[in-house]
């Protein structure tokens, strides 16, 4: 069993927020997709990471799900899709092996 976590930002890159149904738009396809979705929204995730010189800060909503197996085409088409939709230059999805305990 694997978790996936999709880190998506809260903002676009002039700091505009984006629209709560374009989140709502994620959750319905995983929940389809895999199941089942769990997101964390209400408490964002910070990032930062260094860029030409100083640090980028961003806030992140996470959402994640559990795969028996990792689809790496789909994944990749996925992702790349949300980095069209949400106008980023890389959104992280990171998968871990996961135990069920």
């Amino acid at each position: 069993m694997h978790l996936v976590q999709l880190l998506l930002p809260l903002t676009d890159n002039a700091g505009r927020p984006f629209d709560g149904a374009a989140y709502g738009r994620v959750r319905s396809e995983l929940a389809e997709h895999f199941g089942i979705i769990s997101s964390f929204t209400r408490a964002a995730a910070n990032g930062a990471w260094k860029e030409g010189g100083h640090t980028a800060h961003d806030n992140l909503v996470v959402f994640e799900v559990m795969a028996r197996e990792i689809d790496q085409h789909w994944w990749e088409r996925y992702r790349a899709e949300l980095e069209r939709r949400f106008q980023q230059e890389t959104i992280v999805v990171r998968a871990f092996k996961a135990d069920l305990l």
